[in-house]
């Protein structure tokens, strides 16, 4: 019997990524298929209504927990707080993990939303999580990165 397993929709090559590209992972796809996994695309900032391609986003205070506590900040060039589409994204995506009996999230390094390890705060990569990751991670699913694999 396959298990179902959330993947950031851009790591399975499907143009979600803030610019409108993917980041296709090869190793991820491969692994998957040979654990016999089953993909669950996912793409928190869609899932929050947020167009593609979109303004780049960063943290502006805070990390992912920090956002979804109410603490953090996180906006866009344009100057605009984006920490409550961030929150509606998790959140969304946290309900497709339980729908669909994902114990294991595979996510984008370093995304506002689905970083496990490291995310960008005001021009620099700094430790801690995007905010579907944190939000994932409170709830007990394992989180891993496609640089893991």
């Amino acid at each position: 019997m396959s298990t179902t397993v959330l993947v950031s929709s851009c790591l399975l090559g499907l143009a979600t990524r803030y610019d409108g590209s993917d980041n296709r992972c090869a190793a991820l796809i491969d692994y998957l298929q040979r654990q016999d996994l089953i993909p669950i695309p996912v793409c928190p900032e869609q899932l929050a209504g947020l167009p593609t391609p979109r303004p780049k986003c960063w943290f502006t205070a805070g990390t992912g927990v920090e956002v979804i506590a109410g603490e953090g900040k996180l906006g866009n060039e344009q100057g605009d707080d984006l920490s409550n589409s961030f929150r509606q994204g998790a959140e969304q995506s946290l309900k497709l993990a339980l729908l669909t009996n994902c114990q294991l999230a595979i996510l984008k390094q370093r995304s506002p939303s689905c970083g496990s390890r490291e995310v960008h705060q005001n021009g620099r990569i700094v430790l801690g999580m995007g905010v579907t990751a944190a939000l994932l991670a409170q709830h007990g699913i394992e989180l891993l990165s496609e640089e893991e694999l």
